[in-house]
């Protein structure tokens, strides 16, 4: 039943990784699979690949540098060696990182469960947050959604057509209203209703940083006085499609506020999903859930191990 199930998830981050799979990593495969043995320039093709990608330059430094390593100490000449290493190396970046499945971790605490959802706008923050309450309540848990994004009524607005979407109960106030005053009336009510999980929205003004840190460590010090270990999660949520530029975003928020856990959106449609690679290699930051679509059900956990199995299967 498990390998059923493992087979099923691989063929579908076939499906939905298709866009980076042609691209970058089918530029690799083709460099493999065109030669038979190894030359002079092949190690300098693989990176020129890398380079290309969005992986970034500081990770493909690191891959690149220890393959010519390899290459010298087992003095490799067979191509399949060599891919065999690549896949291993990258790998590793996601093994490396602690990734524990975070139903255990809500598990673990006392409810109710706090995840501060934050992202600059436009990386489908509403959405996602729709969709990971719907995943929980799916897992029998009863989630509280707080609406503490009060500068866009738009905002508001959406979070709660999806909170009704996924069935799950919704707190706001307001357009303007205190941030913190929303997460204080959402976790008092989470408290009261015997809540398992709330997720709290946040503004994505990134372009107003000082206000925006100000704004998450109030939102965070006034819920600590309902729940002191209050959030028990940050989550950032990035979209995967901007490429580099959610690398950026990952550095910018990580300046002034501990993230630990990422979601990266819009997956299926980009071809840029190197800079999964990254991300985690620069930030050692858990991936928990990707988004693959637009419907309610199209968030999905995050394993490293078939991220990289599905793109070096031959």
């Amino acid at each position: 039943m498990f390998l059923k199930k493992e087979k099923e998830t691989k063929k579908t981050f076939y499906r939905e990784l298709d866009k980076t799979r042609e691209s970058f990593f089918s530029k690799i495969k083709n460099i493999f699979f065109r030669k038979s043995k190894l030359d002079i320039n092949f190690i300098d093709h693989i990176e020129d690949i890398l380079l290309s990608s969005d992986i970034g330059t500081k990770t493909t430094i690191k891959i690149i540098n220890n393959l010519e390593k390899r290459v010298k100490k087992e003095n490799y000449r067979e191509i399949t060696d060599i891919y065999k290493f690549l896949k291993k190396e990258i790998e590793v970046l996601f093994i490396d990182i602690e990734n524990e499945r975070l139903e255990k971790k809500i598990e673990s605490e006392k409810k109710p469960y706090v995840i501060m959802m934050v992202g600059v706008n436009g990386v489908g923050k509403t959405t996602t947050i729709g969709k990971l309450a719907f995943l929980f309540k799916k897992k029998g848990l009863n989630v509280m959604i707080g609406a503490a994004d009060t500068f866009r009524a738009a905002a508001i607005k959406q979070l709660e057509i999806w909170a009704n979407r996924a069935n799950v109960s919704f707190i706001k106030q307001h357009m303007h209203a205190d941030p913190a005053s929303v997460a204080y009336d959402t976790l008092k009510s989470a408290k009261s209703k015997n809540i398992d999980v709330v997720l709290i929205d946040t503004a994505g003004r990134l372009q107003n940083r000082i206000n925006l840190m100000e704004e998450l460590s109030k939102i965070s010090r006034v819920m600590k006085k309902i729940i002191p270990k209050s959030p028990h999660e940050i989550m950032l949520i990035l979209d995967s499609s901007t490429g580099q530029n959610a690398f950026e975003q990952v550095k910018k928020f990580t300046s002034f506020v501990k993230v630990s856990s990422l979601i990266l959106t819009k997956l299926e449609g980009t071809a840029k999903g190197g800079v999964v690679i990254g991300i985690m290699d620069q930030f050692k930051i858990p991936i928990k859930y990707i988004g693959i679509g637009e419907k309610i059900q199209d968030l999905k956990e995050f394993d490293g191990k078939i991220f990289i199995d599905s793109f070096f299967s031959i």
